[in-house]
């Protein structure tokens, strides 16, 4: 009987989060080593990112889509630094990976949050599920792949990781249409959690 241990793993898949990385590693290495060279460390750029996100959602809650689009995008450009200046420092370090992980999910959950209030206050229904919708593939996605590599799994690929999400939710905001980034989340982030759990079952009975 093959165990879990036996079974083949498919190639890691690159995300278009790791191909844009690779494409701009230059500039993001130089941005990386000029806040290195500021003095600041890793773990503050988290931080500072996950508050600005915390005020972009303020923002949001308020209905001041363009402004709050803005910062969530200006965020998601600086959350995108802290791994690069940890690498140029030579300190990696499976603590700053977690704290990074952890802060992406209460950008977005703080995020989605606001969204999800300022349908509820104008009693919108239609748009007050969808953002429930949206803020479960969101948390599920990652989830997904954290409990199917905590087995011996991969579970990488899929339509919508968090960097397409980005892509796809803060454009929207900035042109004020915050219901189609919504609505493209609720659906294709779900669609890409199934996607993951298909491909660990694939994977569990060795295909």
């Amino acid at each position: 009987m093959e165990t879990k241990d036996t079974v083949r793993m498919p190639p890691q898949t690159l995300t278009l989060s790791d191909a844009m990385r690779i494409r701009f590693k230059g500039v993001l290495d130089a941005v990386a080593g000029f806040l290195n060279r500021l003095g600041l460390m890793p773990n503050t750029v988290t931080l500072a990112a996950l508050l600005g996100n915390f005020f972009a959602a303020v923002l949001l809650a308020y209905g001041r889509f363009l402004e709050g689009g803005i910062l969530v995008l200006i965020m998601g450009a600086l959350d995108s630094i802290d791994g690069s200046m940890a690498r140029l420092r030579g300190e990696r370090s499976d603590f700053g990976a977690f704290a990074d992980s952890v802060s992406d999910r209460y950008s977005e959950l703080a995020i989605f949050g606001a969204l999800l209030l300022y349908y509820v206050q104008r009693g919108d229904n239609l748009m007050v599920v969808a953002t429930f919708l949206a803020t479960a593939g969101s948390v599920l996605v990652p989830y997904v792949r954290a409990k199917a590599e905590a087995v011996g799994f991969n579970a990488k690929g899929g339509l919508m990781g968090r960097f397409e999400r980005y892509l796809v939710l803060a454009p929207s905001l900035i042109l004020s249409a915050p219901w189609l980034g919504i609505v493209l989340i609720a659906v294709l982030g779900n669609l890409t959690a199934l996607q993951r759990v298909y491909s660990v079952r694939r994977q569990a009975r060795g295909g």
